[in-house]
């Protein structure tokens, strides 16, 4: 959607009276204040006046009053040093005039950054159903708290133990047999198979009942399973070298050594 046009200033009471209207609004920095007069008018020296006269009448911060102000507010309302950065650098204010707004706040009030991300976790989250912990981590994380800052809050919080992943939830609702089953039928071996349900946390303590059950109902066969995953490759088993690629591309998939020296048998046969 293209911008409307603004009617531009005809005298530099035109741009006085722009500038009052923007700062009856909210506050603004220099910077910002700049752009929406510069959108008013081309002359370059009214602007410049009206900005220095707003400065010294006290209508317009300078950048560290602004950027202090900005501090202050934030703390209060428990942001993080890093989010307060992204903002103010938005708005127009240089690094060092940050570091210095938000290390002269801190001293002023004696903020603890480490006991704010406590106390904002405590009060943005009384437990933690509903959630999980990549989430409650990104949330901490946009509202400007470091990684190390989030761990202490994590650490001290009431409900701490209760804080899952998104991967052990998922892992909670997984069905073991349906598991085996599925990564089965992709071809791979059970040791593989094992790996893999414990890289995703699913409990693994009745795996070997599991398979046995499996197997006694026909429903797995990794000695099958093992010669239909060498029969799709060209391997020439007669070749020394081939035979232990062979051997060796079974092994990653899982199968143990019982069942390649059949499959490889098989083949042979």
């Amino acid at each position: 959607m293209q911008r409307q046009t603004l009617r531009q200033a005809k005298t530099i009471d035109n741009v006085f009276n722009s500038a009052y209207w923007h700062l009856s609004q909210q506050d603004f920095t220099i910077s910002e204040i700049r752009t929406k007069l510069e959108r008013k008018t081309d002359n370059q020296q009214w602007v410049d006046t009206v900005l220095a006269k707003l400065i010294e009448s006290g209508y317009l911060k300078s950048n560290q009053d602004f950027a202090v102000r900005y501090c202050e507010l934030a703390f209060h309302n428990e942001i993080g040093t890093s989010a307060i950065k992204r903002k103010l650098q938005q708005r127009g204010i240089s690094i060092p005039e940050i570091d210095n707004a938000i290390e002269q706040v801190m001293e002023t009030q004696q903020i603890d950054t480490f006991e704010m991300a406590k106390s904002r976790l405590l009060n943005k989250f009384e437990h933690f159903q509903g959630t999980n912990k990549e989430k409650v981590y990104a949330q901490m994380t946009s509202k400007g708290f470091s990684r190390a800052e989030i761990d202490h809050a994590l650490s001290v919080h009431p409900q701490r133990e209760t804080l899952r992943s998104k991967l052990a939830l998922k892992a909670d609702k997984a069905d073991l047999r349906t598991e085996i089953i599925k990564l089965y039928n992709k071809g791979k071996g059970e040791k593989v198979i094992l790996q893999e349900l414990k890289q995703r946390l699913i409990d693994i303590s009745e795996f070997q009942d599991t398979i046995y059950q499996l197997s006694q109902a026909e429903e797995i066969d990794f000695y099958q399973s093992c010669k239909e995953q060498l029969m799709k490759k060209r391997y020439d088993l007669s070749d020394y070298k081939d035979k232990s690629k062979a051997y060796a591309y079974l092994s990653r998939k899982g199968f143990g050594s019982d069942e390649i020296k059949e499959a490889m048998q098989f083949d042979d046969e």
